[in-house]
This record gives structure tokens, C-alpha cells and sequence, in this order.
């Protein structure tokens, strides 16, 4: 049985996750190298979250934590 295509995002959900606005978000999803979205509904797109995490672990850099910066 078809599972289906997984858990999917929007823009606020991909955002938030980003840490980014949505305004943000959408200059990111205008690069080349940001997935496609799964589906376009009405006056929305919406990604794969496999697609949008694939894409944060190649493409964006750890944002340095408390840890990380110095004494």
C-alpha cells in the first residue's frame, strides 16, 4: 500500500525551521540549488521535508551557539 509522499512543509513551516523570515525564505527558494516544490495548490507550494532537510545539510552552515563563541 502507497504510503504516500511523507511529511510536507510550507513556507512558514520551512522558515521556521530555517530560522529565517518568510520573506528570507522566499529569496531562498528563488536559488537554483533550493528544491522544487512537491505540489502547487492554490495560492501555495508546499516542499517534501526530505527534499527541504537533503538541502540544509548541504547548503546551509551551523549557526555558531553560545558554545561556540569565545570567553
Amino acid at each position: 500500500m502507497d504510503r504516500g509522499p511523507g511529511q510536507l512543509m510550507g513556507p512558514y513551516e520551512i522558515a521556521h525551521r530555517l530560522g529565517v523570515s518568510r520573506q528570507r525564505f522566499q529569496q531562498l527558494a528563488r536559488y537554483p540549488t533550493f528544491p522544487k516544490p512537491y505540489q502547487e495548490l492554490r495560492g501555495m507550494k508546499v516542499w517534501l521535508a526530505d527534499d527541504i532537510e537533503r538541502w540544509i545539510k548541504e547548503y546551509r552552515q551551523p549557526r555558531p551557539t553560545e558554545d561556540d563563541t569565545p570567553a
